[in-house]
């Protein structure tokens, strides 16, 4: 394998390992969380590290993914206790913990190769220089491997426990009823972030695993409401971001995993605005429609009420009605013209007189609004 398939590769299996319990970070509403966990557990890294003197010990993932699951439990501590909010929480504990982890390395570890930089920023084109060698045959980088065990385990987590993830997430006080325990979906929830986290550090560093764990899932939760659609889009989505950003970084000579973040939130972007159903564009149509159907149901009411009136020529003028509503002038002959071609309202010497079919629009819509 070339080392830029290998780099595509290892991009692709980092991108739907982190997406897919990144979606239910998202719906959740734990996003922040993860970007707090990558963090943190550069002290279960630590910490490890100082235990085994190996930087390839098993043991730093075990000790990052127990920090993962404190940096969580001190989060939700603090929230419960109802003196500061979730966001308040994590701006305290994130910057503890991370700060003395920290303070640790510059102190005990500044001669060995465990540096901040390199687990924020990471550097893919370096992962196919670690090789993976069995019994003298050289068969791939490192970073597959890990990454792949990785993604397994993400999905033999999630495929086995899937009705209870979903009811969890959904409706957690259902699945107490059912005899499924939150909190131990939660936790275990949270060790598969911070193994996802811990096992992608070296290869693409914190600031793209966040980039991955939420801005797939973010961008699939705007175009489906279907979880396992959701799922599969996120990881789709991902891949899609990892591969473009490479070619991206390719064509500017620039940080792989920078160009792999920036297109992941230029994929955002592209559905945010075009998303059919959740978009900028179709909600700022969809508000649109409203106002002018809201209006136009408020100008039929108005006519009836007045119908027959002394004063229907006054309120039901062309040339004051803009004034009653206290509408524009445009939009008010911009109703006007809605009304008069659906054969709501007809003139009458610039008077505006209800149609049979707009009295009976009028009775039906205020029968379904007052008597229902």
């Amino acid at each position: 394998m070339s080392p830029q398939f290998e780099i595509q590769l290892i991009a692709v299996i980092v991108a739907v390992a982190c997406s897919l319990p990144g979606v239910f970070l998202v719906l959740r509403k734990m996003s922040m969380m993860s970007d707090s966990i990558t963090h943190t557990i550069l002290l279960g890294i630590v910490l490890a590290f100082f235990l085994t003197h190996d930087l390839s010990s098993p043991l730093l993932v075990l000790g990052a993914a127990l920090i993962g699951l404190a940096t969580v439990w001190l989060t939700e501590t603090l929230n419960r206790t109802k003196l500061l909010s979730e966001d308040a929480a994590i701006g305290i504990v994130f910057p503890f913990l991370f700060s003395i982890a920290i303070v640790l390395i510059t102190r005990y570890a500044g001669s060995v190769h465990l540096d901040t930089d390199s687990v924020l920023l990471g550097e893919l084109a370096f992962a196919p220089f670690d090789r993976m060698v069995v019994f003298g045959y050289d068969i791939g980088a490192k970073a597959i491997y890990s990454t792949l065990a990785l993604l397994l385990i993400n999905l033999v987590f999630i495929i086995t426990f899937f009705k209870e993830l979903k009811v969890v997430t959904f409706d957690p006080m259902l699945a107490a009823v059912l005899g499924i325990s939150p909190s131990l979906i939660h936790y275990g929830l949270m060790m598969l972030v911070s193994m996802t986290t811990v096992g992608a550090f070296e290869a693409v560093g914190s600031v793209l695993v966040v980039a991955f764990m939420i801005g797939p899932p973010v961008t699939a939760y705007l175009l489906t409401d279907n979880l396992k659609h959701m799922l599969i889009l996120s990881g789709i989505i991902g891949a899609a971001n990892g591969i473009l950003g490479f070619y991206l970084a390719v064509l500017f000579d620039v940080s792989i995993s920078g160009s792999m973040a920036v297109m992941t939130g230029l994929a955002f972007l592209l559905v945010f605005i075009t998303a059919p159903r959740r978009g900028l564009v179709s909600s700022l149509k969809r508000r649109s429609r409203q106002k002018l159907d809201f209006s136009k149901k408020t100008l039929l009411f108005h006519l009836y009420n007045h119908e027959g009136s002394i004063e229907e020529t006054k309120e039901a003028g062309v040339h004051t009605l803009a004034e009653h509503f206290h509408w524009d002038r445009a939009f008010t002959d911009k109703i006007i013209r809605l009304l008069l071609k659906e054969e709501n309202i007809l003139l009458e010497k610039e008077v505006i007189k209800l149609t049979e079919k707009g009295r009976s629009v009028s009775i039906s819509e205020y029968e379904a609004l007052f008597l229902d």
